[in-house]
């Protein structure tokens, strides 16, 4: 049996380098995305490569959209093997600081990074039920590490933003929270740390590559049965630099 596996945002970065992975571990991979054009163009170049993709309609702010997703995939396939909540921006107000923050770009930033997760979650929540042992991976990031972002000693330290680092907390807190109520069935929940990965979010400023950042992704999306959940799982980075992966502190 086929393993389907969606994901958002995934028609470039660190989502479509996921596609490829799952792609070439045998998977039917539906690449989600909002730009039709874009999204029909990445899942012919997975087809092209030898892959089995097909391309999703999916805004994850447009709750139609999610709801049309969820009844195509039902009535393509009846249940979802892998959800993968790729999809994300990152927004700011002048320097970035919190005292410059104002509630239009928090709004929007949220309203990708967290409300679409559970619109998106909730819509797909009866497929991935229908399989033998679903897999939801959240991508989120260091930065939503609270620890982490108030330890002196870590790299992280410096960076005083609220946007984008306050969505990423909210959404490591919505992991732990579907991994809760999940537990004790075959679903498992995971958020992941892909690094500080070169996309377009960051103007490709990142040092690790979307490819490097997706293995995370796809190790959490491939997880076997005693695997690990509800965690915050992936790249560690120490004051003395990388520490391959692992376990983060929420």
């Amino acid at each position: 049996m086929t393993t389907i596996a969606l994901i958002s945002g995934a028609n470039k970065g660190i989502g479509f380098a996921t596609a490829q992975l799952l792609a070439g571990r045998g998977m039917t991979v539906l690449l989600g995305a909002r730009d039709a054009d874009r999204g029909q163009r990445a899942a012919q170049a997975l087809r092209e490569a030898g892959g089995q993709a097909r391309f999703v309609l999916l805004d994850v702010t447009d709750e139609k959209t999610v709801r049309q997703a969820a009844e195509w995939i039902d009535a393509e396939y009846g249940r979802l093997d892998v959800l993968v909540n790729n999809a994300g921006i990152a927004r700011g107000d002048g320097t970035g600081r919190p005292s410059e923050t104002t509630a239009g770009p928090l709004r929007e930033v949220f309203e990708t990074n967290v409300f679409g997760v559970v619109v998106v979650t909730n819509a797909m929540l009866p497929l991935l039920r229908r399989a033998p042992g679903a897999r939801i991976v959240n991508v989120s990031s260091e930065v939503g590490s609270i620890t982490s972002m108030t330890d002196p000693g870590s790299p992280l330290y410096p960076m005083a933003s609220v946007p984008y680092p306050a969505s990423k907390a909210a959404l490591n807190m919505i992991t732990a929270m579907y991994a809760k109520e999940l537990k004790g069935t075959p679903v498992k929940v995971n958020a992941a740390n892909p690094g500080y990965c070169a996309t377009d979010l960051n103007g490709h400023r990142g040092f690790r590559t979307p490819e490097q950042g997706a293995r995370v992704v796809a190790q959490l999306a491939t997880l076997p049965a005693g695997g690990p959940d509800g965690v915050l799982w992936g790249h560690l980075w120490t004051a003395s630099g990388p520490d391959g992966d692992g376990v983060l502190p929420w």
